[in-house]
């Protein structure tokens, strides 16, 4: 399992490009690699298939071990 940071950065993506994909702020997407706010299921179902996984390949924890 990787966390979200990990599969933006093995992509070399930004965190606004990430953002825009899921119509959403920068801000607000940072909080959920920083592990301050929790992803919803759409957003999580978006990803994952922008990434080609399963969602639950994504591991919602950052590398801090915050998951608020």
């Amino acid at each position: 399992m990787k966390t979200i940071r990990q599969l933006r950065v093995e992509r070399r993506l930004r965190q606004f490009e990430i953002a825009d994909l899921l119509g959403l702020d920068e801000r607000t997407y940072r909080r959920y690699e920083n592990g301050e706010s929790v992803l919803r299921g759409d957003q999580l179902q978006k990803l994952a298939r922008y990434y080609g996984i399963s969602s639950d390949e994504i591991d919602l924890k950052t590398e801090k071990g915050k998951n608020k």
